[in-house]
């Protein structure tokens, strides 16, 4: 894991086609802006595996 320390208003980019831009800090939380071509899908990671866990449900009842 590369690890990165950023101010409010800087950025870093990915492969030359992804800007990941902090937006705000305040206390524990932080803000970031994505900019990504259209074809990138970008998701929280608690969405991704609720997600991955409800598709993993569903094959299980499948199998009943």
């Amino acid at each position: 894991m590369l690890v990165l320390t950023r101010k409010s208003g800087e950025s870093l980019v990915i492969d030359d086609v992804i800007q990941v831009t902090v937006l705000e800090v305040r206390g524990s939380r932080v803000r970031l802006g994505v900019v990504a071509p259209e074809s990138v899908h970008v998701i929280r990671q608690e969405l991704q595996i609720a997600d991955a866990e409800s598709h993993s449900e569903e094959i299980v009842a499948c199998r009943c």
